[in-house]
């Protein structure tokens, strides 16, 4: 017995100078012990080989059933201990960084670009982005973040699928007719990319959440269709320091702009000081829009999102760019701060 026991000495000791794993050496170790039981149950009393490993069995199997008990139970106590102790964050910072190789493969794409690359794919991955609607504007913007993998997408909106909403509202499917916008939405984007989080909230954004639910997240894109859901989210947005990147549809037009006073970009009120009068700006509903406009306006909102949080090439920050579907054409259009705008006219640059 005396001569196993320094054999299996002698292998565990050999494969740590060696630098094999421990788990490697732990089944080095197990073999011998399993050779020596088959030894012990086959071979007949008074053998030689018998006696030289002990000559019984009934020690061994109590041996081994010891060592089990014991590593058994040092496992339970880490992963115990594993749950109780708080996690540093410095730990957590650095798994958020870390992709699979199904991410990467998905993303190689981008990854290839010099503008994003590797640093800027880790960013999307880290960045929390506030999606306000989930019609027109905010199905395609939602489809492309959480396809693009931007790690935390959080999409509010109060209403439900209807027939009407889907000759342009691609995220959203006949089956879907009666579900909440928010929910439809999750599911096609967790389908799309389970790698990303979706924080769906079936509600109208008001004053009393406004401030608490942006401060959860970094960016903010608006794709409302009424002017108090929009001067509600820019006001929030300026006070809190947060870019807000806003689209508008009407018929074939659609336009988009970043506005960011905290990087000296104007305002959404800078630029729209009061709403219009009833009747001068109608409603998708009361105008009508051509099915492929949201889309392209709200694809562009994505862009822009996936720029700012990366820092690549030009933002539309104090610009606004104006596509016209009929004729195919696009503009863009300098946006200037008014130094008297009741929201971020007292704002330093």
């Amino acid at each position: 017995m005396l001569l196993v026991l320094i054999l299996a000495g002698a292998l565990w000791g050999i494969g740590y100078v060696a630098g094999v794993s421990r788990t490697a050496r732990s089944v080095s170790v197990s073999v011998l012990l399993i050779g020596v039981l088959v030894i012990q149950l086959t071979l007949p009393g008074g053998h030689p080989l018998r006696e030289a490993t002990g000559g019984s069995a009934a020690l061994w199997l109590i041996l081994g059933g010891a060592a089990v008990l014991v590593l058994s139970y040092g496992k339970v106590l880490k992963t115990l201990r594993n749950r109780a102790a708080p996690q540093p964050a410095e730990e957590i910072a650095m798994q958020s960084d870390k992709f699979s190789e199904t991410e990467l493969e998905r993303y190689a794409r981008h990854i290839v670009l010099r503008e994003l690359g590797g640093p800027g794919q880790k960013k999307m991955k880290q960045a929390r982005v506030l999606v306000i609607g989930a019609g027109g504007l905010g199905a395609p913007a939602l489809q492309y973040l959480a396809a693009a993998g931007v790690g935390t997408i959080g999409v509010i909106d109060d209403d439900i699928v209807e027939n009407a909403n889907l000759q342009r509202q691609v995220i959203h499917r006949d089956a879907d007719i009666g579900m909440p916008k928010v929910f439809s939405a999750q599911q096609a984007m967790q389908a799309q990319n389970p790698n990303v989080i979706v924080l769906p909230y079936h509600r109208r954004l008001t004053d009393e959440i406004a401030a608490d639910l942006f401060a959860d997240f970094d960016l903010i894109l608006d794709g409302t269709d009424n002017f108090d859901t929009r001067y509600l989210a820019n006001r929030t947005a300026v006070a809190l320091g947060k870019p807000l990147i806003s689209g508008a549809l009407s018929q074939w037009e659609g336009q988009l702009s970043v506005f960011d006073p905290a990087n000296d970009a104007p305002c959404y009120q800078c630029i729209f000081p009061e709403a219009p009068a009833p009747g001068l700006a109608p409603s998708c509903a009361e105008a009508g829009v051509v099915g492929p406009l949201p889309g392209v306006v709200g694809s562009m909102m994505a862009v822009e999102t996936i720029k700012v949080i990366t820092g690549a090439g030009q933002a539309l920050r104090a610009e606004m760019l104006i596509y016209d579907a009929l004729y195919g054409e696009s503009r863009k259009i300098t946006l200037t701060r008014r130094s008297d705008c009741p929201i971020c006219g007292e704002v330093d640059a």
